[in-house]
This record gives structure tokens, C-alpha cells and sequence, in this order.
């Protein structure tokens, strides 16, 4: 796997994500604090990519700089092929709402909103047509044709999870992150998640990035990065053809030393037939 440096004058052509050299670093009490130190990245569109890590890391922050939610210090991003570092924060946010969705460990529904009306807010302000009956189709994917009027404090994790990810996918982003997506739930609903996620993902071809501490959640992605200490590494073992749906490898991910991360070759998602979950 080729893992030499990139410059921001050989950006590849066809890239979700691109990073070179990204550093992100923060005044404390103490002095300077880095928190990311020269990231490099590259992925290609519809892969699903892992990134593993301690807490503290700097997993999250990556996540944040990745997304427009934030500036780095230093260092270039390049999203969907756009430059980050030439919009500002006006046109930062309009690229997040044409090209990107999330879904969080702590699932940040709107709590005076139904799960229906929840699904539909992207959709309406993205000025999707036929947002309500996209949000109703959206929730019959994931199970919930019975919860559309429920407000989030009426829904178990689980439930709450799903209605995340309908709302999520309901504007067919180009690029979906997904912050512990199953942090917060048993082992039992959190396999049910995981597998309408990349069911989903595959489904719309859409590039996931996600942060876990989860490594067979991880190992269902066609990549596993490794994040310690500001470093974003690729193991020698990690490879674009995804292990089997369950797969029960869990080994800790071993770091390989801090590296430039590339595309690996492509390979086959898992594979669930379509239809809604229980």
C-alpha cells in the first residue's frame, strides 16, 4: 500500500476526503498544546473508513476539521473536492448542507420535535421537495412506521438511534460522519445500528467516516486508521476488503508508526438485503 506524502499540487482527481499536512494546535495555561500534528489522508468515494484511538487522541477534533465545524492551524482539506480553506463560514455551512450528514454517540434529536418532523428538518432546510413523504419513507426503511408522531422522550435509545440515522441519510449526502454511532447503546441494539448504517451506506454509495472505540464495528469498514497522539496511522493488516458481517476478529489494532494514510484498493462492503429492521 503506497503511503507517500501528498502535496496540495497533486490533489487526486477522485476524492471524498482529502488532508495534507493538517495540524490543529490550542493555547492552554501551560503553553501550546498539539493537537493533531501533520495529518495526511486520502479517501476515496463511497469507502468506509475507521478511525480507532485512546481518548484524547484527537479522533473527535479530526472529525470536527474534516466536517467544516472547525478551522485547523495549519495544513489543507479538501471536501468532495472543494477547498476548505477558500469558503468562509457562510459557504462552509451551505457545502455542509448540500454534501454532509452526521450522526452523533448522543443521537441530538430536536426534543419538541416528533421522530417525523426530526427526519424532515435537513430535508426542508435543504429545500428537498416532498420532505415529509421522503421522512415517512426514510423511517419505514429503519422500522419506524409506527413511531412517526412520538416525541424522542418517548423512544428507547435504539429507536432514537434509528431516527438519527433516517435523518442522516434522508438528503443522500455525499460524505456521512458518524461520531461513536453506538456509544450509548447494549451490545444487541448496537448491532442492529451498525447494520442499518452500512446497509444504508452502501445502499446511497456514500463515504463514511466514523469514530469508534468499537474494533468490530470498525473491522466491518473497508479501512482502520489508527489515531495516538496526534498521529493518524494505517496498520500493515488494514485493507480495503472488508471481513465478513459479524466477523468475530476483535485483536487490538497494533500501531504501525505515523505514516501518510491513502486509499487502498476498492473492495466489497457487507452486504444486507434491503428492507426495514425490528
Amino acid at each position: 500500500m503506497s503511503c507517500d506524502s501528498q502535496s496540495s499540487e497533486s490533489v487526486p482527481r477522485e476524492s471524498a476526503i482529502n488532508v495534507v499536512n493538517l495540524k490543529k494546535s490550542v493555547i492552554t495555561q501551560e503553553g501550546e498544546l498539539t493537537i493533531l500534528d501533520g495529518i495526511n489522508l486520502h479517501v476515496k468515494p463511497g469507502q468506509s473508513v475507521a478511525i480507532l484511538g485512546p481518548s484524547g487522541s484527537g479522533k473527535s477534533t479530526l472529525l470536527g476539521l474534516l466536517a467544516a465545524l472547525d478551522t485547523p492551524s495549519s495544513g489543507e482539506i479538501w471536501l468532495d473536492g472543494v477547498a476548505l480553506s477558500d469558503l468562509n463560514e457562510e459557504q462552509k455551512a451551505s457545502l455542509r448542507k448540500q454534501k454532509v450528514s452526521f450522526i452523533f454517540q448522543s443521537f441530538m434529536l430536536v426534543d419538541t420535535l416528533t421522530a417525523l418532523e426530526n427526519v424532515m428538518l435537513p430535508a426542508e432546510l435543504a429545500g428537498v421537495r416532498q420532505a415529509r413523504e421522503k421522512a415517512q419513507q426514510m423511517l419505514e426503511r429503519v422500522g419506524l412506521s409506527h413511531r412517526l408522531t412520538h416525541l424522542p422522550k418517548q423512544l428507547s435509545g435504539g429507536e432514537q438511534q434509528r431516527v438519527a440515522i433516517a435523518r442522516a441519510f434522508i438528503c443522500e449526502p455525499k460524505v456521512l460522519f458518524a461520531d461513536e454511532p453506538t456509544g450509548n447503546l447494549d451490545a444487541a441494539n448496537g448491532h442492529k445500528i451498525a447494520d442499518m448504517l452500512f446497509a444504508l451506506n452502501q445502499e446511497s454509495d456514500t463515504t463514511l467516516v466514523l469514530v469508534t472505540h468499537d474494533m468490530q464495528l470498525a473491522r466491518r469498514c473497508q479501512r482502520q486508521l489508527l489515531m495516538e497522539s496526534g498521529h493518524l496511522s494505517e496498520p500493515e493488516h488494514s485493507n480495503a476488503q472488508a471481513p465478513e458481517a459479524g466477523s468475530q476478529d476483535c485483536s487490538e489494532t497494533e500501531r504501525a508508526g505515523p505514516k501518510a494514510v491513502t486509499a487502498a484498493d476498492d473492495g466489497a462492503m457487507p452486504t444486507r438485503e434491503s428492507g426495514t429492521w425490528n
